[in-house]
């Protein structure tokens, strides 16, 4: 690798052979030297899960041209602790997760591993941004993914990001020539509505699939992610992993004299 060009770190949370990840590493690939450090296997919704109980495996595979790639055993977050800590020889100056199949906007950020793997970027200090298509299809096209990918890596590359933040980048499904551009947002309030639907397996036992159906409290609210992508445009969301609620501190000081 040469000093000159940035050193790109590509992973996700659909496994390393995942179209998505193709599309990515395609245009990372236009702006620096990419390593591929991504599950060996699908880890959706594993948030920011590590594996502590467990070995870790990362094993060299041929999967990107033009990339060095590794499957790694564990997360999605351990994917980026693998790859800064021990695989690469010096720090990343970016780190990109997806592109995703689904959405990761609002409430779904807290249970996405593509998000979890950004946010761990940058809390290793390196810029991070996390993209996802809004289509689950295996034969989704990524080519509009792809476009504002490469707009958005250009930007962040000679723009910076400060510590602490990634972005949060969902892409509308369709072609490029029908978004109408990006819309900088905050994340939408709503939350998942879920039913546990109980099955009976032959042997006579019970199991359940997970399901349910996203509810947006503030529909009508236009500085949203939820309410760009419902209006075709690309939402980017600035996101940072300090949880504190600053606003409802000034409520609870009085717990400080008990």
């Amino acid at each position: 690798m040469t000093k000159e060009r940035p050193l790109i770190l590509v992973t996700n949370d659909d496994g390393i052979y995942a179209p998505g990840i193709r599309a990515l590493v395609k245009a990372a690939l236009k702006f620096g030297d990419v390593v591929v450090v991504a599950p060996d296997k699908p880890q959706s919704g594993m948030g920011h899960a590590i594996t502590i109980n467990s070995t870790l495996r990362v094993e060299v595979v041929h999967a990107h041209e033009g990339a060095q790639s590794w499957s790694c055993s564990g997360t999605p977050v351990d994917c980026v602790k693998m790859a800064v800590n021990k695989l690469l020889s010096r720090k990343p100056d970016l780190c990109l997760s997806g592109i995703n199949h689904g959405a990761n906007h609002s409430i779904n950020v807290i249970y996405s591993g593509t998000m979890s793997a950004a946010m761990e970027g940058a809390i290793e200090g390196v810029p991070s941004i996390g993209f996802s298509l809004l289509d689950y299809s295996i034969e989704a096209d990524f080519n509009a993914a792809q476009h504002y990918a490469e707009q958005l890596i250009s930007f962040v590359l000679k723009n910076g990001m400060e510590r602490g933040v990634c972005l949060n980048v969902n892409i509308p499904k369709g072609p490029v020539e029908e978004i109408k551009g990006l819309r900088v947002a905050r994340q939408a309030q709503g939350t998942w509505i879920e039913e546990l639907d109980e099955r009976t397996d032959p042997a006579g036992r019970k199991y359940y699939w997970l399901t349910g159906r996203f509810e947006n409290f503030e529909p009508e609210a236009d500085d949203t992610d939820a309410y760009a992508l419902q209006h075709n445009y690309v939402s980017v969301v600035p996101v940072q992993f300090d949880l504190t609620a600053y606003n409802v501190m000034p409520n609870i000081k009085q717990l400080e004299g008990i």
